[in-house]
């Protein structure tokens, strides 16, 4: 399976991304000189490893058919100022009241599997092409 994603320049510092019949919208901060009037690249990012640690934390309840009632998914980062990047994720998860305790460790694991984070974790090759 491949992904291909195009990507256009509607104007100012904002960047759209077009793929699977979706448009996701970005722009800068206005401390950067865009307007501030979708997410940054860098927010989606991070959305995306936090929406996959949901999905993962949401199917594994319905699966066992336990009530989701107030599962809660948060990831917090810091910042290793000196590399001017990220150093630590957190993910905080809240269980549903009455979540069984034998399923503690497993919804744990079950999070752990969330496909981006997998990606993340991978030794990824990037390349960059010029096409005339």
């Amino acid at each position: 399976m491949s992904y291909d994603i195009d990507i256009s320049f509607p104007g100012g510092k904002k960047v759209d991304a077009y793929f699977n019949g979706f448009t996701v919208h970005t722009d800068q901060a206005v401390q950067y000189g865009g307007e501030g009037s979708t997410p940054q690249p860098f927010d989606l990012f991070f959305a995306s490893l936090a929406t996959c640690a949901g999905y993962y934390a949401l199917q594994f309840c319905l699966s066992r058919e336990i009530k989701t009632e107030g599962l809660k998914v948060r990831l917090t980062a810091e910042n290793n100022e000196s590399k001017k990047l990220l150093d630590r994720i957190k993910t905080f998860l809240t269980l549903p009241e009455g979540f069984p305790e034998k399923y503690r460790n497993a919804i744990v694991r079950a999070v752990d599997l969330c496909t981006v984070t997998k990606h993340i974790r991978a030794d990824l090759n990037f390349f960059i092409e010029v096409i005339n």
